[in-house]
């Protein structure tokens, strides 16, 4: 028979298989044993945190897992993405892929966690789900998903004796939730480098006492924004528009409360918004009963996919709608809808049932890709926060800063 035909080489295969097993069993060890070592993390990788690979997501040539303490493990086959900005030693979130099946991953760092003595916090009976682990004061979270066909998994740490502290606002940004406006208008220099209405709606924001410039009269409307800034900005938004009706109103937490998450502790200056959105069952949380929300992030950028499922429940006041991949694509018909996490669904389901009051028509006009992943930009979420409502029965900042300013006014008591 001729070696090189399909029939030939397939048995050359089946016969390398037959012989691997062989020499498993003369040498003393199990088939099972033999291929689970086989396909145990190579000792090169978990020992080398420099690996330095190309990345997707950044126009930088490399991007380096120097960062990474030395103690998380390594899974074998996977290549690092991206890595967040302000990463550390003691905390940080890298990103991975991997052409290998999700509960593949979820499997590999379960049993390494538990081989190397780490306490497993929590595990989902679904094995594609997320493993979170604590070992000497390091939590470590794994989190699986599918993007593009392709398996991911994002790698969040937290090293939770450290005394290094997270990026804390400015007292410059710092904006009390429930606190009044005054009648000076606010001044923000740069604000006319980007269109209108987008001018339009960070500026009835600032005189509400809702934002304030980054830095000096700046408001840079085209950074970034984090999580803790837009959990800032979403609590003092609704709790400003709502003065009058404490019913509406977001209780902030209490400092004496227990941290829905490990990395906002008490001490936090953000501490009460996010834990009042925590505890209002707002934002994803153990609280929730979401095993993989342990960590909250604070200074990583807010993806859009985020904005929309944080403010929506707080247009609609009522249940999300129950929502599908294909309810997004014959409502929305964004291309890139198989990217949309799909704890997000119901909430961008509900947000196109606002019609024109649609956070995504506001925010970013008419697209066809809602690109899901991307940063939210500080004046998109000025966007995001300048009108709260549903299906016509609602008010703008506007509308807010109409009443305040009639009931401030010296001709018109107070009531």
């Amino acid at each position: 028979m001729d070696k090189s035909s399909p029939v030939g080489k397939m048995i050359k295969k089946v016969a390398l298989v037959v012989g691997l097993f062989s020499f498993a069993t003369l040498t003393g060890c199990s088939g099972s044993q033999f291929f689970e070592n086989r396909l145990a993390a190579d000792p090169s990788l978990q020992n080398s945190p420099n690996a330095t690979v190309t990345s997707t997501d950044t126009p930088s040539p490399s991007v380096s897992a120097e960062n990474l303490p030395d103690e998380i493990p390594r899974y074998y086959n996977a290549t690092l993405e991206k890595i967040s900005p302000d990463a550390t030693r003691d905390r940080g979130q890298t990103r991975w892929s991997s052409i290998d099946p999700m509960n593949a991953i979820t499997v590999f760092y379960e049993r390494q966690f538990r081989a190397d003595g780490w306490e497993i916090l929590s595990r989902e009976d679904n094995p594609n789900r997320a493993v979170t682990a604590q070992k000497n004061g390091l939590q470590v979270t794994v989190t699986p998903f599918t993007e593009d066909r392709q398996t991911r998994f994002t790698l969040d740490y937290l090293r939770t004796d450290s005394t290094t502290q997270s990026a804390q606002p400015s007292p410059n940004e710092i904006a009390d939730p429930n606190r009044t406006t005054t009648n000076e208008p606010v001044t923000f220099d740069d604000i006319n480098q980007i269109s209108q209405p987008l001018q339009g709606y960070i500026q009835d924001l600032g005189n509400l006492g809702v934002i304030s410039p980054k830095t000096g009269n700046n408001f840079q409307a085209n950074t970034p924004i984090t999580r803790r800034e837009y959990a800032r900005w979403l609590v003092a938004a609704n709790n400003q528009f709502y003065a009058t009706s404490p019913g509406k109103q977001i209780r902030l937490g209490d400092k004496n409360s227990s941290p829905a998450f490990s990395d906002v502790p008490a001490t936090d200056p953000d501490f009460p918004s996010i834990q009042g959105l925590a505890e209002a069952g707002l934002i994803p949380s153990p609280l929730t009963n979401d095993s993989s929300a342990i960590l909250f992030r604070p200074d990583t950028p807010l993806k859009r996919e985020e904005l929309i499922a944080w403010k929506v429940p707080l247009d609609t006041r009522k249940a999300l709608p129950t929502a599908s991949i294909d309810n997004l694509k014959e409502t929305w018909g964004f291309q890139d809808t198989a990217k949309i996490d799909p704890k997000s669904w119901r909430a961008i389901y509900g947000d196109f049932q606002n019609g024109e009051q649609a956070n995504i028509r506001r925010v970013f006009g008419y697209t066809t890709l809602l690109q899901p992943k991307k940063s939210v930009t500080r004046s998109e979420a000025a966007a995001a926060l300048w009108y709260f409502g549903f299906q016509g029965d609602g008010f703008s900042a506007s509308d807010a800063l109409g009443i305040k300013n009639t009931t401030a006014s010296p001709n018109v008591p107070n009531s």
